[in-house]
């Protein structure tokens, strides 16, 4: 039994999943309760972006094997990427209570800590793993990832530098690489390309190359070049996620029927506590920039891209609901008291907040939580970002998201989920429109001063110089723009899309039959 298990695992790390179920059918055969073969499949699964499967065969692990840290850090991981709040809490709990100083337990961890947008334990979690394992690459990687989010770049470019010292092929090292330094030849593109030719690597690390080929090619102004890179990449990337655009399509349908003002004057008041700042949009919008704005300030905290008030919402409500958009959800969230909605988020996000009158949670993701949140926490302040279909839809479609956004990869399916997103903020707009500022991205970066006065006064607090000095401040980034927000307010991006106006038919006719252009 022990060396077809070892041949299972030995074949799985070289690429050879199907030779690895394999084994673990002769094992569970004759041995159905022997836990290291239901890891095993579990594996597998993950190799084969089989959520289901890897999800059930984790919990016949811990089921056989209660003690097993490595099942309950893979399942925490997948139960929060799924949306299941309550059993990601409780397997991240039995992760941390069992881990006996296993590096990959510690790692998944570490990557949890970070999908809830805690990227200072994230970090911490990283750094024992790679005190452990020195020469892993991966736990090296995820470690420069977390020292992107604080704002160390440099330190980050060294880590990626000597992972690449012993693994040149290391597809995500040379992607963080080009996002955290700025081309000035051709020698770092060269070698991805070369690497492609040579290694044929498989889709998730050619998503890396060719994400990381898009970024240094624009670097070098070379705009074509850069857009085929863009393009390969995210085709790469969505053969191997997931992406339900009827759920979505229905849960928007069900939140602008649910919420209305009538709704939201029914019931019990939300809790009366005046410290949140919520910063919402679509990503790449400028939502990190007006964060660092706001956060500049003596009163105002950075706590992140913080995943808890919907993670609150599923908490609270019963049952489990798969997807980050869900109908059902939608009409369980209906009938929760909002006071203790406030009060679970306020609990939830202490952890992470310092001890300052105001904290900014900036997920952009929260405008579909707006009406919720006005509910529950009726003294917040929510600033939501605007800025052009055309360069909102391209700026994510260019991004490499770590698990976010599986509506980014493909130009129709990018501009069909910003049509519907304007359609709802519009709807919000109408209903609830006295109740956050919008804010254009545009207008903040050709004129920063007065645009800053306006968000700061909106925020009522008194005015302080450092809000025009964001740049200089230092702290923690949770978003793919942290490496571009240290730096002064610029308007390089505007109207960038004009550069692809050929390549990008498809999605600005999607964009125009719908009205939005």
């Amino acid at each position: 039994m022990q060396g077809t298990l070892a041949r299972g695992f030995d074949a799985l790390s070289k690429g050879r999943s199907d030779e690895a179920a394999a084994c673990c059918r002769k094992v569970l055969q004759a041995f159905p309760e022997t836990h290291q073969a239901h890891f095993l499949i579990a594996l597998v699964a993950l190799e084969k972006n089989d959520r289901r499967t890897a999800v059930s065969a984790f919990g016949s692990v811990t089921q056989l094997e209660p003690s097993h840290a490595a099942a309950w850090a893979h399942l925490s991981r997948l139960f929060m990427l799924s949306g299941q709040a309550r059993s990601a809490d409780q397997a991240l709990e039995n992760a941390k209570r069992f881990d006996r100083g296993d590096p990959m337990v510690q790692d998944l961890i570490g990557v949890v800590c970070s999908l809830l947008g805690d990227q200072a334990a994230a970090r911490q979690w990283y750094s024992k793993a790679v005190s452990v394992e020195p020469a892993s690459s991966r736990f090296r990687v995820n470690l420069a990832n977390s020292l992107v989010f604080l704002g160390e770049n440099e330190q980050a470019a060294q880590e990626l530098e000597r992972v690449l010292r012993s693994d040149p092929s290391n597809a995500q090292a040379h992607w963080l690489l080009a996002s955290v330094r700025r081309a000035t030849d051709r020698s770092h593109i060269e070698a991805m390309v070369n690497l492609i030719a040579k290694e044929r690597p498989p889709p998730q690390a050619l998503a890396f190359f060719f994400y990381g080929l898009g970024k240094e090619l624009e670097d070098m102004e070379e705009w074509p070049r850069a857009f085929e890179a863009f393009n390969r990449g995210a085709a790469a990337k969505r053969q191997i996620i997931t992406y339900n655009e009827n759920a979505e399509i229905a849960a928007f349908d069900a939140a602008a029927q649910a919420f209305t003002k009538d709704w939201l004057r029914q019931g019990e008041p939300g809790d009366c506590d005046r410290s949140p700042i919520f910063i919402v949009g679509q990503p790449r919008t400028g939502t990190t920039l007006v964060e660092r704005i706001v956060t500049s300030h003596s009163m105002a905290y950075s706590a992140g891209e913080l995943q808890q008030f919907s993670l609150s919402v599923r908490r609270l409500t019963s049952g489990e609901f798969a997807g980050r958009f869900n109908a059902d959800l939608i009409k369980a969230s209906l009938e929760l008291n909002a006071k203790k909605l406030g009060e679970a988020y306020l609990k939830a996000t202490e952890p992470v907040r310092e001890n300052l009158p105001r904290f900014v949670d900036k997920l952009p993701g929260n405008f579909f939580n707006l009406p919720l949140i006005f509910k529950a926490l009726p003294n917040a302040k929510v600033v939501h970002l605007v800025r052009t279909p055309e360069d909102t839809c391209f700026a994510s479609f260019k991004q490499l998201f770590a698990e976010a956004y599986p509506h980014s990869y493909t130009l129709e399916e990018m501009a069909r989920h910003f049509v519907r997103y304007h359609r709802l903020m519009d709807i919000w707009r109408t209903r609830f429109g006295d109740r956050f500022l919008d804010v254009s991205y545009d207008d903040l970066v050709t004129d920063l001063e007065p645009n800053a006065k306006r968000l700061i006064d909106f925020l009522e607090l008194p005015w302080e110089d450092a809000c025009l000095a964001f740049h200089a401040a230092s702290g923690a980034v949770a978003t793919a723009s942290a490496s571009q927000v240290r730096e002064p307010a610029h308007t390089r991006s505007v109207g960038r899309w004009r550069r692809y106006e050929t390549e990008l038919q498809p999605m600005l006719q999607v964009l125009t039959d719908a009205g939005v252009i």
